[in-house]
């Protein structure tokens, strides 16, 4: 496959995965306001979903790559690099979407474009290129009008949605750009499969250590404030979200349990939506994307995320198309035009371009 074929390859497997990034979102709010369920347990599902399908996938198709790549000294620290970051951009995308919604969660995470786009210019000393930074501008418009339909009115912005917000964006930044140098010499299905598995053991990891504290928290509560909760006519829940800290309580609850009751509707949406479609097909299709566009370009493709959701709402709920909507979706398609002719030329779609095994 020429230059040309492998970058149009690239875009359409990219934003296939973002499609499937904004189904997810859907899938997380809805078990938020459904469910008392935390996101720190949301994202270990959904890692370790994505980490089991990856690794059984990988083994089955790409035993000696995946071998060879995991006996690389040289390569461990930035596939733990990559996995941590995909960790952190779950983790924190869901508790972004449980502080705010999801369409504000989706605005914030829209802006690691920004940065991918700031560290790659600073690594290479240069200005961002005309085309790459209009492709910026229309993303990053298209994905607030689509998101909150034009009405800023619903935008739920506290500060702690804001700040776990932009750290979603910087995970993703992270993510995105630290495999670029492993997907020139290694196979690609192999990385992203470390990644996957790395991320799904810090997850597992972080949950059950959070959940533990947590709920040594929540039992620990002294008298004192039990029969303060009561006198005030407060519960139990009352007293343990008094004692637990306010940054745990938003990523781990507030001392419910280890394993949310969900019913069948719910376990379905979370294991099926958020776990096979959300994490190991989107982030798969994504990553593969990125490993033939480039780091910038891949960011600015994954930005079409709310414009993918806007379409699958509309072909299967018959959801009808605002102005907002087709404005969105009129400047994704630019951003999409801006981002193909720059690939063409561009190093960053070359740095993408494979030196070692291909895949597929």
């Amino acid at each position: 496959m020429g230059p040309s074929g492998r970058f149009w390859r690239g875009v359409v497997f990219a934003l296939a995965g973002a499609t499937l990034w904004g189904f997810s979102g859907a899938c997380i709010q809805f078990l938020a306001e459904n469910y008392d369920i935390s996101s720190a347990f949301i994202s270990a599902v959904r890692a370790a979903v994505a980490a089991v399908l990856f690794a059984a996938f990988a083994l089955a198709t790409r035993r000696e790559a995946l071998l060879s790549l995991v006996g690389s000294a040289a390569a461990r620290p930035t596939l733990v690099l990559f996995g941590v970051g995909l960790y952190l951009s779950q983790i924190t995308y869901a508790v972004s979407v449980a502080l705010t919604n999801a369409g504000t969660a989706t605005v914030l995470q829209a802006t690691c474009t920004v940065f991918v786009m700031l560290f790659t210019c600073l690594r290479a000393r240069r200005l961002p290129q005309l085309t790459d930074f209009a492709g910026l501008v229309c993303a990053l418009v298209a994905a607030a009008l689509i998101a909150t339909q034009g009405d800023w009115g619903v935008i739920v912005l506290p500060v702690a949605g804001l700040v776990w917000g932009i750290a979603n964006a910087l995970s993703e930044a992270l993510y995105i750009m630290a495999p670029q140098r492993l997907f020139d010499h290694w196979d690609r299905l192999a990385i992203i499969a470390c990644g996957m598995v790395i991320g799904g053991v810090a997850s597992l990891l972080v949950w059950l250590a959070g959940e533990g504290v947590v709920a040594l928290l929540a039992t620990d509560a002294g008298p004192a404030q039990a029969a303060s909760a009561a006198g005030a006519g407060g519960s139990a829940a009352s007293v343990s979200a008094a004692v637990v800290p306010t940054l745990l309580a938003d990523i781990f609850g507030s001392g419910g349990g280890f394993i949310p009751q969900l019913d069948a509707v719910g376990w379905i949406v979370l294991v099926g939506g958020v776990g096979v479609l959300g994490t190991f097909t989107a982030f798969g299709l994504f990553l593969y994307g990125v490993s033939l566009v480039g780091s910038v370009k891949g960011s600015l493709l994954g930005v079409a995320e709310p414009a993918g959701a806007m379409v699958i709402a509309a072909l299967w709920l018959q959801t009808p198309f605002s102005a907002a909507d087709w404005t969105g979706l009129l400047l994704m398609a630019a951003m999409i035009v801006l981002v193909s002719l720059s690939g063409r030329s561009s190093k960053d779609q070359r740095a993408g371009t494979p030196r070692g095994e291909a895949i597929g």
